[in-house]
Formats: structure tokens, sequence, C-alpha cells
């Protein structure tokens, strides 16, 4: 079973306007509703791609229910702590000729919250996979990835985190079986700017000999890196398509890999780290070609492109 965490879920609303006049009244021309978040995201793609999944975290107030509602809508089997006051945040993202984003804050998470997640962690059974993912909100401990992690090692758990900086580096200790920074972040960590793909595997083999099983590197337009659990390399480029959306390419990503190392395919051995790049980045590339999440066939198509 796949879990995936989601501290500060959202209710995107995007909104599409020709002009955007600061500090006049302005029309939309079109407006679409998301629920989502990090590991809300990943949840849902893997629904589409047939993996089951269990999506934590908190929620709060009717924007809570809706976020809930949506996800198991998508398929997604959920497990939330409902908070006790507060509602869950609204992101709010403007298209027009430039695209501007005001997100909100999310409620207050209270230690008793808190602890309610950690005993749900705790029915974690060896074989399961936790997914981490994002930023952590203002109420909640700055090492609450390392406090979930430790009380977890114990148990034969593969655990993927998708965080930047500090947050990610500060778990390697834990040894999670991936992680996915983007180059720029790889650089960030390390204070570098990284300038050629030698210069990325570098840095990527640094962070496996820190504790990393395997260290995914997504490049954008120029694809994506891989150096899996054995020290191998293994490189990506992109699927052909026009870019559309951003929110939620990284997440899909994260669902494409997850799903190609746990299931084998027709031409593929299950834990297949090559398949399991090249479902990842075609899983990534039919959400940035689609105005919301990826959807089944359109992955499976875009995946021909790079077999």
């Amino acid at each position: 079973m796949v879990y995936t965490v989601t501290f500060n879920p959202a209710i995107d609303y995007v909104v599409h306007t020709d002009e955007l006049a600061v500090g006049m009244t302005n029309r939309s021309t079109s407006e679409q509703m998301y629920v989502g978040g990090k590991g809300i995201n990943v949840s849902m793609v893997l629904a589409e791609l047939g993996i089951r999944s269990k999506a934590l975290g908190f929620v709060a107030g009717f924007t809570g229910r809706a976020i809930e509602d949506g996800a198991k809508e998508k398929g997604v089997e959920t497990d939330f702590v409902h908070l006790e006051s507060g509602c869950s945040r609204i992101n709010v993202k403007i298209k027009s000729d430039e695209e501007t984003e005001l997100n909100g804050q999310g409620p207050k998470i209270s230690d008793k919250a808190i602890d309610e997640l950690l005993k749900k962690l705790d029915k974690l059974e060896d074989g399961d996979v936790l997914v981490l993912a994002g930023s952590i909100p203002g109420t909640l401990p700055n090492d609450i990835y390392e406090k979930i992690l430790a009380r977890l090692s114990d148990r034969k758990i593969k655990t993927v985190v998708d965080a930047t900086k500090d947050l990610l580096l500060n778990v390697l200790k834990y040894k999670p079986f991936l992680i996915k920074p983007n180059n720029h972040e790889l650089g960030e960590m390390f204070g570098v700017e990284l300038k050629t793909e030698d210069e990325i595997i570098s840095y990527a083999k640094k962070l496996r000999e820190m504790g990393a099983m395997n260290v995914l590197i997504s490049m954008a337009g120029d694809g994506a890196i891989l150096v899996d659990e054995h020290g191998k390399v293994h490189k990506c480029g992109v699927c052909r398509g026009t870019v559309k959306n951003s929110v939620g390419a990284g997440d899909s990503m994260v669902a494409g890999f997850i799903a190609g190392t746990t299931r084998a395919s027709d031409t593929a051995e299950k834990g297949d780290y090559e398949y399991a790049l090249k479902l990842g980045t075609a899983t990534g590339g039919a959400t940035a070609f689609s105005d919301e999440l990826a959807k089944k066939d359109e992955i499976y198509e875009l995946l021909k492109q790079l077999n």
C-alpha cells in the first residue's frame, strides 16, 4: 500500500482573465477549482495508474471537507486528521498576461493533531511506501520529516521524500528510497551552480553517498537523470507536447516512478528503474500538457515516445 502525507492541502482556485488591472474590478473569462497539495496529487495520479493509495494529512472546515470529497471522487482512499478549528487553505491562481498566485496560510495544527497523525503512520507495515512531499506549515516543527522517518526506521518501509534543501538533506541519514530535487534545487543544496550534465550526475551521486537510495533529478526541458540504488546512471529525454500547466508535474513524475517500480509492464520487470524513469517522465509530461493532472490514456500515449 502507498501512503501519502500532505501537511497543508489546498483548493486551487484558477481564474483566467484577459487582463489584470491592479486596484480595479476584474472579470474572469473562465474558472476552475482543483483539490490538491503535493501528496494528494501523487495519490490522485497513482489512482489513474491503477495503484491503490491512502492520503493522510490535516484538513479543516468546509474547505477541508471539499478536499476530502474531491480526493475520494478521484479514487483515493483518505484518512485525514480533522482539525478542530480553521479552514484548509485556498490558493488563488490568476492567469492573464502573466501568472499571479496568492497562496493561503492554512489552519493551525495542534500538538494533539500531530500525535494523531503519527499514530496513523504507526499502522504502516513492511513493504508499504510512504510519500512525504512539500513544505512544512509554520505551525509544525521544522524536523517533522525527521521525526516521522525516525519513528518508522525499524520497519522495511520505502520512503519517498520530495522536498528542498535542509528539509531533504536532514532526512538522508534515514536512507529514503527516492528523492526528487530538480537541477536548481540540487545546486542550492551544495551552494553551487550546476551547468553541465556531468556536474549534475556528480552531485546526485553525492546525495546517494549521503544516504539516498535513488536520486531522480528533473531538468524541465532537458529531461531527467536517475542515479539508482546500484549507482547506475539512467537518462531520459522529454516528451513532445505543448506545456499548459506546471502545477503538479513534479508530483506526477513521482507517482509515475512509484508505479513503475511497483508494477511490471509488458516490456519491463517489476523494479526496472529505466522503465520507472520513463513512466515518471511520461506521467509528468501528461500533467504539463494538460489543464489538470495526468490521465491514464495520455500517460501511456506519451510513454510510446520514450520507448
